[in-house]
């Protein structure tokens, strides 16, 4: 499933090419994604202008003059900017046309992405209302993540990954960002003092911007049909490498499973 970097830099990749655009048509191949797709799509759409385009958490907001395009890619997704009209593919299920013939094409083959509309503040929909704080915001610290631990007994590393917590920290950059922190993934939340979470509160941010500045240069143009989501594949210090060797202290990775995902994990250095 794209994660919060990949998310940040389709942002960033379509961004130049749809602001302060006029909608003309809106072509619906396929209504039946995650959820069925809102009623009279195309009459809320058309003539009206992209004025700003934002993320929060996993999800693209398509700021419109009257009210707001809430976009999931879901777990295969991927947004592209046409110059010119294409015949689509099989997955290509909406095209949303600018003025010359500039598309903007949603392709999804597994169908679990979803596009809402509201009129009202996209911030308070049911989806992104109960959202913890970004990652690379100014609501995040490690201050704030000791407060919300608590005394919780839960393991640290499902706690980052709750979205009520902090949004977009995956399972890879969980796992990376306790490598970086020297925190055992299974420790309890409620047992890690403040001066830790202070220090994975800023791995947590140095893992997510390694990802996003490499996407940067991975995925320059998203003015084709080319390009495909998926993670970046920053250096990658213990995800996916149980048995080889720790990059800091040659002790052997370990994996484990925790919330149904694999973890990974130096029994060395993290304690």
């Amino acid at each position: 499933m794209p994660e919060l970097p990949e998310v940040e830099t389709t942002r960033r990749g379509i961004e130049p090419h749809i602001l302060d655009k006029r909608i003309v048509d809106v072509i619906v191949r396929n209504r039946r994604l995650r959820w069925p797709l809102p009623a009279g799509l195309k009459k809320k759409l058309v003539g009206q202008k992209i004025i700003r385009i934002a993320r929060r958490a996993k999800y693209l907001l398509l700021y419109l003059d009257a009210g707001c395009v809430i976009w999931h890619l879901g777990m295969s997704g991927s947004l592209r900017v046409l110059k010119q009209r294409r015949p689509p593919s099989k997955h290509d299920h909406i095209d949303i046309v600018f003025a010359a013939n500039t598309i903007l094409r949603f392709r999804d083959p597994r169908r679990f992405g979803s596009l809402h509309w509201t009129a009202a503040d996209p911030l308070e929909h049911r989806l992104l209302g109960h959202l913890g704080p970004e990652p690379l915001g100014r609501d995040f610290s490690g201050e704030y993540l000791h407060k919300r631990a608590g005394r919780r007994r839960q393991a640290v590393k499902t706690f980052i990954m709750d979205s009520r917590i902090v949004v977009g920290v995956g399972n890879i950059y969980a796992s990376e960002a306790l490598f970086l922190a020297g925190i055992h993934p299974k420790r309890a939340a409620g047992r890690i003092s403040k001066a830790r979470y202070i220090k994975l509160a800023r791995a947590i941010r140095r893992v997510l911007a390694a990802a996003i500045k490499k996407g940067g240069t991975t995925l320059r143009d998203f003015a084709d049909e080319r390009g495909q989501p998926g993670y970046f594949r920053i250096e990658l210090k213990v995800y996916d490498r149980e048995g080889r060797a720790c990059k800091k202290c040659s002790a052997l990775i370990k994996q484990i499973r925790q919330g149904q995902r694999s973890t990974f994990y130096c029994s060395s250095c993290q304690q």
